[in-house]
């Protein structure tokens, strides 16, 4: 057996539903399967997100207050009026503020940006940042991705005599600001088609608006911020991603070369993951670490010098963002770990001083990920005596609601249900842990803290062909709103296996069902060579990718988790170094079995842990479902008795027999009969001294002479005294069946032969005759 730490859940299609999306849209069953998960099950739906163009982009006219903003605009751009873009420090703001820059530039504004410091000013509207910029001449504030929260630093402006512009897109609050324009996709409720825009969406909505005509320069910009702020991709969300990787594929911004040598990325082949992964963690990496204005002069930047140098800074910032949260998840794991009072809690609340607060988010990501808990990271600041923070939740535990149970002690919260961000006295953490602890006793079950992995495309390797994987793309992007599928091989088996990597680290395997093969890649996840065992039924979940290698392309499955809930057999026989194969044993619930104490003797200094010696049924209670049959029983029945109690998941085979039965063989008839005349000639034969001799002359192993002899005795044929054997001539006649001794033989060969020396595949059956009759399999 082979347990994910997540509980599959596997969505099955409904397969009428996917032959007619097939047949009708002329699609493979893989793109059929994708759009019934995201809730496409008509042609008519599907047709409208397959075949999408620039009647989903709406008129920006639209949005409450447009008009109002082009003509405050346009009179500052008439009267030579300074104006100040506002923008904000994450991937989102960084190229909102980009967008705004382009459109006032080009229609010959006099212009300048301002992005906050993270740590210095805080997120959204300044007021110090304000009166500076009114003291440079500022007439005109324009904010982007941010200002709907501002209200008294707006309210400042407008007394300074400067006029403000929000366009924003985050939750909007009971009070709006007193600004003279908002432009928000949801203020009022209702009014525009597409509330989810994201901040870039909404200043590329303003520069559609100035230009009177789609920038199509500005998709690209407005493509990373769209991804970048995990905003719905659906809409005019998803046309304008659609559009800006189009572009980014194609264009000759000295920008976009740039980031793609730094990360490695193809030009050709940017898509909603090379942004979401490569591109968004660069941007936003400047702004967790310092000022962000460098991200946008880097995206202006139109010379391959400036974009080369601006690249590298961001990738550099972003190595340096990568060293600071590994560090501070280090931190935070050691803490969790060796503080019961915080391991102990259902919600973690971790603290420190000095924690880094423009990453700690991620940190809590990390954790969670980890620990499957509603988790807060902290970093305290003893000078000014308040913990900063950053919280991550789970499903079922709405971590907005829960903190805003706790308002009298939070200096101010703020957030939705999976993440929130919190400033409080540092003399109140262990409050808020405790409080936090006690409100998810009430609402978060054992289930509820299981992490669930949703399987929403199982699927047949005859359905998995490089045509498929190709049109797949076609139905791109994916992400929030539309994700990216989740594919399970249910029921396939190995066909090979493989560690690759210098490290062996890796794991290459080709998977094969009924309807055929496919390649299988899992990177780090070289232990599963260790607890795969063949013949076995298993179950993979990960991505489709083609692989090309020297022209040919091929289908692979990319592997994120595994499991089966077959019992597994690993054949160690003729293993007899355990520090060979003892690694590879589980370090949990794992019991070392021996049925012989000469076994135990030749083990117990290879082995830290307690070897089991059984020698009846109770020394088989209480076993683990994981057990290494270092040697084996004397009887088939003894073997089986252990597994109707130990009920295994796991058998490791070792079977250690120094001495051979069944490799020695038995002795026929003839050789009993010449044996027993030759002592018969021989009255007080010194067999221990003469036995080599006699087992060169008759041609047999000392081990069967010795057990010939054995059997006489038993039957009373022959007399042992002083290590002199005679023969009994006055003995009624016996069948040498009789014999314990010549029973145990031909039992333990017969167990040598179904068990020790048997093919795997006939030990495997052996086993699974047995788990069947107890209903283990």
């Amino acid at each position: 057996m082979i347990q994910s730490t997540k509980k599959w859940v596997v969505e099955q299609p409904n397969e009428d539903l996917i032959k007619q999306l097939q047949k009708e849209l002329n699609i493979s069953s893989l793109a059929a399967k994708i759009l019934a998960a995201r809730g496409y099950t008509t042609v008519e739906k599907a047709q409208k997100i397959i075949n999408m163009d620039s009647s989903n982009l709406h008129d920006p006219y639209l949005l409450n207050g447009m008009k109002e903003a082009v003509e405050r605009i346009e009179e500052a751009l008439n009267n030579g009026e300074k104006i100040l873009v506002y923008g904000d420090y994450d991937a989102d703001g960084i190229t909102s503020t980009t967008v705004m820059m382009n459109v006032l530039l080009d229609l010959g504004a006099d212009v300048e940006f301002c992005i906050p410091n993270r740590f210095s000013h805080g997120y959204g509207p300044n007021e110090e940042l304000f009166r500076k910029a009114y003291n440079d001449g500022v007439q005109l504030i324009i904010t982007v991705d941010n200002g709907i929260s501002g209200i008294e630093p707006v309210r400042v402006a407008k007394e300074l005599g400067m006029d403000v512009i929000i366009t924003d897109h985050h939750e909007a609050g009971e009070v709006l600001p007193p600004a003279d324009v908002i432009i928000h996709p949801r203020v009022p409720e209702g009014h525009y088609p597409f509330g989810e825009l994201a901040g870039v969406g909404v200043a590329f909505k303003l520069a559609h608006a100035l230009y009177g005509e789609v920038p199509d320069h500005l998709y690209e910009f407005a493509a990373i911020g769209t991804v970048a702020d995990l905003v719905p991709l659906e809409g005019e969300n998803r046309y304008i991603v659609q559009q800006g990787i189009k572009q980014l594929k194609t264009t000759n911004n000295p920008w976009v070369r740039a980031l793609c040598e730094v990360t490695s990325v193809k030009q050709q082949e940017i898509d909603e993951d090379a942004i979401g992964f490569y591109f968004a963690p660069r941007l936003n990496a400047i702004g967790r670490l310092g000022d962000a204005d460098p991200g946008v002069a880097f995206l202006m930047s139109d010379n391959d010098l400036d974009a080369t140098t601006g690249a590298k800074l961001l990738n550099q910032k972003n190595v340096e963002r990568k060293e600071i949260v590994n560090t501070i998840t280090e931190q935070a794991i050691e803490m969790i770990e060796n503080d019961s009072t915080i391991s102990n809690s259902l919600v973690l609340v971790i603290a420190k001083e000095g924690w880094n607060p423009g990453v700690i988010g991620i940190v809590a990501s990390r954790l969670v990920e980890k620990y499957y808990r509603p988790t807060i990271v902290l970093s305290l600041d003893p000078e000014k005596g308040t913990a900063k923070g950053s919280g991550r939740s789970i499903e079922g535990f709405h971590l907005y609601r829960e903190l805003s149970k706790n308002r009298e002690i939070l200096t101010s919260f703020g957030g939705h249900p999976m993440a929130a961000g919190m400033t409080f006295a540092l003399e109140n953490v262990d409050e808020i842990r405790s409080c936090l602890h006690q409100q998810a006793l009430e609402c978060l079950t054992d289930e509820m803290l299981t992490p669930k992995l949703s399987i929403d495309v199982p699927v047949d390797i005859s359905e998995v062909t490089v045509d498929a994987i190709e049109e797949i793309k076609k139905l791109g992007p994916f992400g929030t709103g539309f994700a990216k599928p989740v594919y399970a091989l249910q029921d396939v088996q190995v066909r090979s296996m493989r560690k690759i990597g210098a490290g062996e680290n890796h794991l290459k395997l080709e998977l094969e069902d009924a309807h055929g093969f496919i390649d299988a890649i899992g990177f780090s996840k070289g232990h599963l060579y260790d607890e795969i065992t063949y013949g076995v039924n298993l179950s993979f979940v990960g991505d489709l990718q083609i692989n090309e290698w020297q022209g040919k392309k091929k289908p692979q499955l990319m592997i994120t988790d595994v499991q089966t809930n077959e019992w597994q057999l690993y054949d160690y026989r003729g293993k007899n170094q355990a520090q060979k194969w003892s690694n590879n044993l589980p370090q949990k619930d794992c019991d070392l079995i021996a049925f012989q104490q000469s076994t135990l003797q030749a083990f117990e200094e290879q082995f830290t842990n307690p070897i089991h010696l059984v020698t009846n049924e109770e020394d088989m209670k209480n076993l683990s479902s994981n057990i290494v049959l270092l040697d084996l029983p004397k009887s088939a029945q003894t073997l089986e008795k252990l597994i109707e109690q130990a009920k295994p998941q796991r058998i490791y085979a070792v079977f250690y027999t120094p001495e051979s039965k069944y490799f020695n063989g038995m002795p026929t008839r003839e050789h009993f009969s010449w044996y027993y005349g030759f002592l018969k000639k021989r009255p007080n034969f010194n067999l221990q001294m003469h036995i080599e001799k006699l087992a060169k002359h008759i041609g047999l192993n000392v081990e069967i002479i010795k057990f010939m002899t054995n059997v006489f005795f038993e039957l009373g044929f022959v007399t042992i005294e002083n290590g002199l054997t005679t023969v009994n001539s006055n003995v009624p006649k016996r069948s040498l069946t009789e014999a314990r001794v010549y029973k145990q033989r031909v039992e333990q060969i017969e167990l040598e032969q179904q068990l020790l020396y048997a093919p795997y595949i006939e030990l495997k059956q052996w086993f699974n005759e047995r788990m069947r009759e107890y209903n283990y399999s």
